[in-house]
């Protein structure tokens, strides 16, 4: 026990550095989770490996706060107007490791719409506003002594290996004992199995959540940089390209389907694409859109049926861009607009936040 102890202490930064140090892991957790959303493909494991090892090392740096000031929060005669903050950021933090840690092993309780992961992802930005007010009530800069260089690059490194251990000890765990988190995809993302529309669950982003669309009146338009703009009714679509991908999405399941629809390929080539078009962006009835360069939107399919079924409502029916490598939330659901472009859209992140409040 005692070597244990010491070699705690030998890790252990100074205080005050141990708290900048968790504003910093909140922030890195954050903004590694953010860009981890838009990653579908596995040459972006990196980033969920990141996200993972820093949060161990955020458990390790959270166990020196919390034995540093366990006293203050039990004991009654030294609670300030402070300490009931200090509480909701401890709260805060902790539910956010608890819901993270019990996602890996495959616990998946869902809370109405809400998945474990969404509760961790809704715990860990609370988070943020908590951590910077609560460094302000007791604003304290390092100091000079508290910057060994040699020191603290030791201490971080060990912190850092130490969690990378940590999560590899995790993953074996779930192999050995065969934990539903076994299953899960290197997103984090578990499984979802069955056939047709009722194999996967129906999900949509923030507000999007239209009437059903009347397929007598619907149309696809096709515009933009083209040289012969369409107007395809439903009953125009051929339906006969088929496409084996999978779906993942950030709620926290992934899916493998077979789809069928138009190859977007087949649209451009008909509405004959100018030589300088670089993207093509998808609106949907919504007015939620996304855009894939030219070359990787060729190759995508826009959906009309999942394993043989006629696409649901809820699945993005008529129409749904199926494009393999995308997070869910890049596949557009009751899309109504091709658009044709020669630059990118950068308003589309600030779109995808406000598409169906209007």
């Amino acid at each position: 026990m005692a070597r244990v102890r010491a070699a705690v202490i030998a890790v252990r930064p100074p205080p005050r550095l141990v708290d900048w140090s968790l504003l910093v892991l909140v922030v890195l957790e954050v903004v590694s989770g953010a860009v981890s959303f838009t990653v579908g493909s596995p040459a972006g494991w990196l980033v969920f490996w990141f996200h993972r090892i820093v949060g161990v090392t955020f458990i390790a740096l959270l166990g020196f706060k919390l034995a540093r000031v366990r006293h203050r929060l039990t004991d009654p005669d030294q609670w300030r107007p402070s300490t009931l903050l200090s509480v909701l950021t401890a709260v805060a933090a902790t539910a956010a490791l608890a819901t993270g840690i019990a996602w890996t092993f495959g616990l998946d309780v869902r809370l109405s719409y809400w998945t474990l992961l969404s509760v961790h992802v809704g715990f860990g930005l609370v988070l943020v506003p908590l951590v910077v007010w609560h460094l302000t009530t007791r604003f304290r800069l390092p100091r000079r002594r508290d910057s060994d260089r040699r020191r603290r690059t030791l201490e971080y490194t060990a912190l850092l290996l130490g969690g990378a251990v940590t999560y590899r000890l995790q993953e074996f765990a779930n192999r050995r004992l065969e934990t539903p988190g076994a299953e899960r995809r290197f997103t984090g993302s578990q499984p979802r199995r069955g056939t047709g529309n009722e194999g996967f669950p129906v999900t949509s982003w923030v507000a999007d959540d239209p009437e059903p669309v009347d397929r007598s009146d619907w149309t696809l338009t096709v515009r933009g940089e083209v040289t012969t703009p369409l107007e395809l009714p439903y009953g125009d679509l051929t339906s006969d390209s088929e496409a084996d991908a999978l779906l993942d999405c950030t709620s926290g399941w992934y899916t493998s389907r077979r789809w069928r629809g138009v190859r977007v390929g087949d649209l451009l080539e008909a509405a004959e694409v100018r030589e300088d078009a670089e993207f093509v962006r998808f609106v949907s009835v919504t007015g939620y859109r996304w855009s894939l360069p030219i070359d990787e939107a060729r190759r995508a399919l826009l959906a009309t049926h999942v394993d043989d079924e006629r696409l649901s409502h809820g699945h993005g029916a008529p129409l749904r861009l199926v494009a393999p490598g995308r997070r869910g939330f890049q596949w557009v659901k009751w899309v109504e607009r091709v658009d044709v472009r020669t630059r990118s859209d950068p308003v589309q992140w600030l779109v995808t936040l406000i598409s169906g409040f209007d």
